[in-house]
C-alpha cells in the first residue's frame, strides 16, 4: 500500500540529498571537530559551510546561530536565558496558543514567583496585538509568540510584535519551527532577538535544531559545558546532523518558491474538495498562514476516528484534538479559538510538502466523504442528514456531550 504522507507539520522525511551529506560524517569523517590532529580539521571546513548555509535560509551572520537538540531545547534556552539574563524582571508575555515547548512552561514559571500573561485570540487564531501592547511593561523578562501556529498554519505579525518589544526594551523570542522553510526571512533586517527552529520540520533528521540569538543580546546558556558554540552550548557538536540541517536549509531556500506556489494550490484543491462535505469548517486565518496547512473540522464526529480509517488507505495526516491518556480534552489551541467543541473534536490537520502531488490529493478526496458519512452514521450526534438535538447542547467542558 502506497502512503500518502500529509502530517509534514508533524515531521517530515528525511531529504535523500541530506542522507547523502551526511553519510560521510557517519562513516569515515568521524573525528571530533576540537581535535587538533587531521581528523578533527577534517571536518571543521564542513561545519563552517553548514553554518553558512542555515544563515542563509534565516537572513543572518552565521556567528547568530547556536546548534543544539531540537526545537524543543531552542524554546527553552531562549526563554531561560532570557530569564537569567535580567533576573530583576519577572514578567512573561506569551500566547494562548503556543506549542508545548512554551505552553508548558506556564505554570513552571508561576510556581517560580513569575508572573505570566497569556495574550488571546480571536475566532480565526489571530492575536489580540491591543492586548499586547498593553501587557508589556518595564518587568517584562521576554515576550515569546510562534512565529506560525503548529495546527493552524496561522502567521503572527512577528515583525510588527519584534518593533513592539524592541521600543519597549523587551526581549523578544519567536519559535518559528513551523515557518522555517516555508516562508521567506531576513532576519538580519528584522528586530528579532532569538528565533527556534528544527532540523526535522524541513526534511532534516530528527535530533538538531538550532537557536538564532541577534548579536550583541545578553545571553546566559543553558546547556553549560565546553567551549562549543563560542561558550553558549556545551557538548560535543553532532557534526552529521548539522550536515545535514545546513543541506536541507540549502534545499529549501532554493525551494521557496515551489513551497508557496505548487504546494499551497496543492493545499487549496484538498481544501476546497474537504469543504464540499456538508458540516465542514477550516479553523484559523485563511489568508495569513502557512502555505502547505489546513486545519478542518468535520462536526459531530470524532478526529481519531477519521484518521484510523484514512490510515487503512496509507493516507497520513494528525487530529487537532490531541487527545492523550485516554482524555478526549480538544486541543488548547482550538479552545483558544473558541472553535465549537462539535467541531474540536473532529478537527483534522493536512500539511502538505514539495514530494505530495495531485493524485494524492485527488486519492484523499476520492476517500474522505465515504469515511465521514459511515462516521457520522454511527455518531449519537447524528440523525438522518443532520445533526440530532442531543447534539446541539452547548459545551461547558465539565460537562461535554463528547467530553463525557
Amino acid at each position: 500500500m502506497k502512503t500518502i504522507y500529509f502530517d509534514n507539520n508533524a515531521t517530515t522525511q528525511v531529504d535523500p540529498e541530506v542522507f547523502a551529506a551526511m553519510e560521510p560524517f557517519l562513516r569515515d569523517m568521524y573525528g571530533n571537530p576540537s581535535s587538533m590532529h587531521h581528523k578533527g580539521g577534517e571536518v571543521a571546513a564542513p561545519l563552517r559551510q553548514a553554518r553558512q548555509k542555515l544563515a542563509d535560509l534565516l537572513g543572518c551572520a552565521p556567528e547568530e546561530i547556536i546548534y543544539t537538540s531540537c526545537g524543543t531545547e531552542s524554546d527553552n534556552t531562549a526563554l531561560w536565558s532570557a530569564l537569567r539574563a535580567q533576573p530583576e524582571r519577572k514578567h512573561l508575555l506569551t500566547s494562548r496558543v503556543e506549542h508545548s515547548a512554551i505552553y508548558n512552561n506556564v505554570s513552571l514559571l508561576r510556581r517560580l514567583g513569575y508572573r505570566v500573561t497569556e495574550i488571546g485570540v480571536d475566532k480565526y487564531g489571530r492575536l489580540d496585538m491591543e492586548e499586547l501592547r498593553k501587557s508589556l511593561t518595564p518587568d517584562t523578562a521576554l515576550a515569546s509568540f510562534h512565529w506560525a501556529n503548529n495546527e493552524t498554519g496561522v502567521i503572527f505579525p512577528v515583525e510588527e510584535i519584534a518593533g513592539m518589544c524592541s521600543e519597549r526594551g523587551v526581549v523578544f523570542h519567536t519559535d518559528a519551527v513551523q515557518a522555517v522553510g516555508k516562508i521567506p526571512m531576513s532576519l538580519s533586517q528584522s528586530r528579532v532577538d532569538m528565533l527556534s527552529l528544527a532540523g526535522h520540520k524541513l526534511h532534516a533528521p530528527k535530533g538538531i535544531g538550532a537557536l538564532y540569538v541577534r548579536q550583541g543580546l545578553k545571553f546566559s546558556p543553558f546547556m553549560v559545558g565546553g567551549h562549543q558554540e563560542r561558550g553558549r552550548r556545551g557538548g560535543t557538536e553532532n557534526v552529521p546532523y548539522i550536515v545535514g540541517l545546513g543541506k536541507a536549509a540549502e534545499l529549501a531556500l532554493r525551494r521557496l518558491p515551489e513551497e508557496n506556489s505548487r504546494v499551497r494550490d496543492l493545499r487549496d484543491r484538498l481544501e476546497e474538495g474537504l469543504l464540499k462535505i456538508p458540516y465542514s469548517i477550516v479553523n484559523g486565518d485563511r489568508e495569513h498562514r502557512l502555505p502547505n496547512t489546513t486545519n478542518i473540522s468535520f462536526e459531530y464526529i470524532e478526529g481519531e476516528s477519521i484518521l484510523f480509517h484514512l490510515s487503512s488507505f496509507g493516507v497520513c495526516a494528525s487530529s487537532g484534538s490531541a487527545c492523550t491518556s485516554g482524555s478526549l480534552e480538544p486541543s488548547h489551541v482550538l479552545r483558544a479559538m473558541g472553535v465549537p467543541f462539535t467541531a474540536a473534536h473532529g478537527s483534522i490537520r493536512l500539511s502538505l510538502c514539495v514530494y505530495n502531488t495531485q493524485e494524492e490529493v485527488d486519492f484523499t478526496l476520492e476517500k474522505f466523504p465515504p469515511i465521514v458519512a459511515k462516521l457520522r452514521a454511527l455518531s449519537p450526534f447524528w440523525k438522518d442528514d443532520g445533526p440530532a438535538e442531543s447534539a446541539l447542547l452547548t459545551c461547558d467542558s465539565d460537562n461535554c456531550n463528547l467530553c463525557g
